[in-house]
């Protein structure tokens, strides 16, 4: 690669900073084309996804000293080349389209559901029992739909990992945590899971997604069932004494009750921007900053701040509180979302695209659509990619008029809903709080499988059920 390539990208950036108006001209909104990329341009995206994999595994040490710079990394193993290919305006734009309107939101919205739910303490003596465990997953199972699924998990993730912390066997109770709780829960309104409410933005009604409740109710059954069956057996296989049986009981409490409070107010600011449509937008170097979405950022931050001043510091040093898995998260998934742009550009593009072959398969040759492989394909890249674009992609693949997809097309819809939504379980990466999730159970001394090993749980677990759904709803 020649030397000057990065000093070329860097001067652009400057360039960019200095002079707006230059910059416009030479992004030009963006002339990005994923039609003529070959699969090499998704090599830092795969290099990333097999760090994650492999090397907490193979160099934990390393991995947990350095997972930072792996991830930029791999972010600068495309800046660079796609800075050569397409010059560093085009880059200039690409990198902030993907920060000010993608990756900047949705860390906010984590830290603001982190910061709030870490928050509330749920105390009492708690034993982690069967018929208990598995009432807490339903519970979060419930909830996930109304408060995210990322609010959901981090509000009930410390109360079961404290129930358990006797237990020798815990891996299970955070695994289908992960299932129910971190995913399949959010299925039932937009401010569920954000592909639901990318849908809820381009006109897909509020209450449509209720249209879930009967795979939620088939999957999740399914799994609570599965859930108890296995936590019994492994429950009398535990030591027949239980050290924390002995303790005083404490009554069961809740602390830090203002932040249930502030999650609602999170909720608002997020249904907020989705219902109010200002018209009024911020251009940022040929990228449209919209008025709501910088209201709903402002918001978010605020209540965040506001829960950090209002908490009792007592609260969180109970529930275990760190910044680490935020700053995990915030860290691996810049990699992420910087390296999948062409991954999306690829798919976006269709049949004209690298990709074209996997387009055709949800699809018949008198163009009518197969939405058993609508539900297969978006879930699939759901697992891997960020199922919130793998959702865009499958919707404007399908035609993308939302009054088309809630009537003559509502299976199709329906396909690709529940294929984002559940199928994001499949991997840690799936969606963001899956990882969240792991981060905090192992700082609590769980040791969680693998990349691979969880693609294990959830191959053995979760497959059988999602072919069950194929058949149930969409062949």
């Amino acid at each position: 690669m020649p030397r000057r390539a990065p000093l070329a990208m860097v001067v652009g950036i400057a360039a960019v900073l200095i002079d707006p108006a230059a910059a416009a001209a030479a992004v030009g909104g963006g002339h990005f084309d994923g039609a003529g990329l070959g699969f090499v341009w998704v090599v830092p995206f795969i290099g990333i996804l097999l760090s994650i994999a492999i090397m907490p595994l193979a160099t934990p040490t390393f991995w947990h000293h350095h997972f930072g710079k792996v991830s930029a990394f791999w972010a600068l193993a495309f800046l660079v080349p796609f800075s050569i290919r397409f010059g560093p305006g085009e880059t200039v734009y690409q990198f902030l389209h993907t920060a000010l309107l993608e990756y900047i939101p949705f860390i906010i919205l984590l830290f603001a559901l982190f910061t709030v739910a870490g928050g509330v303490r749920l105390r009492g003596s708690l034993r982690g029992t069967p018929a208990l465990n598995t009432l807490m997953l339903a519970i979060g199972t419930v909830i996930a739909s109304w408060t995210g699924t990322t609010g959901a998990a981090m509000l009930l993730i410390r109360p079961v990992l404290r129930a358990n912390e006797w237990r020798k066997h815990q891996v299970h109770v955070v695994v289908f945590f992960i299932f129910l709780v971190a995913n399949i829960g959010g299925s039932l309104t937009p401010l569920g899971d954000p592909p639901l409410f990318l849908g809820f933005l381009k006109g897909v009604s509020f209450f449509w997604t209720m249209n879930l409740l009967p795979p939620l109710l088939l999957v999740g059954g399914i799994l609570l069932i599965v859930f108890y069956a296995l936590d019994t057996y492994l429950y009398r296989r535990e030591p027949p004494h239980d050290p924390h049986a002995e303790d005083v009981k404490e009554a069961l409490g809740l602390d830090g009750k203002i932040n249930i409070l502030f999650l609602a107010g999170i909720v608002g600011a997020v249904l907020l921007s989705g219902v109010w449509k200002s018209g009024v937008a911020f251009p940022v170097y040929g990228v449209d900053v919209e008025l709501q979405n910088l209201v709903r950022d402002v918001l978010l931050l605020a209540i965040a701040y506001l829960s950090i001043r209002f908490t009792a510091a007592e609260t969180r040093a109970g529930n275990g509180f760190s910044w680490g898995p935020i700053l995990e998260v915030a860290k691996l998934f810049a990699g992420i979302f910087l390296t999948i742009i062409p991954a999306i550009a690829m798919l976006r593009a269709g049949r004209e695209g690298a990709l074209a072959p996997l387009v055709a398969l949800a699809h018949r040759p008198d163009g009518g659509v197969i939405d058993a492989a609508y539900f297969w394909l978006t879930g699939i890249l759901s697992s891997f990619l960020d199922n919130a674009p793998t959702y865009l992609i499958f919707f404007n693949m399908a035609g993308g008029d939302p009054e088309t997809l809630m009537g003559p097309m509502a299976r199709t819809l329906l396909a690709v809903s529940v294929g984002a939504v559940f199928m994001g379980a499949n991997t840690y990466i799936g969606n963001a709080p899956n990882f969240m999730v792991r981060a905090i159970a192992e700082e609590r001394g769980v040791k969680m499988p693998s990349f691979f090993g969880y693609m294990g749980w959830s191959g053995i677990v979760l497959i059988p059920c999602f072919l069950l759904t194929t058949w149930v709803f969409f062949i």
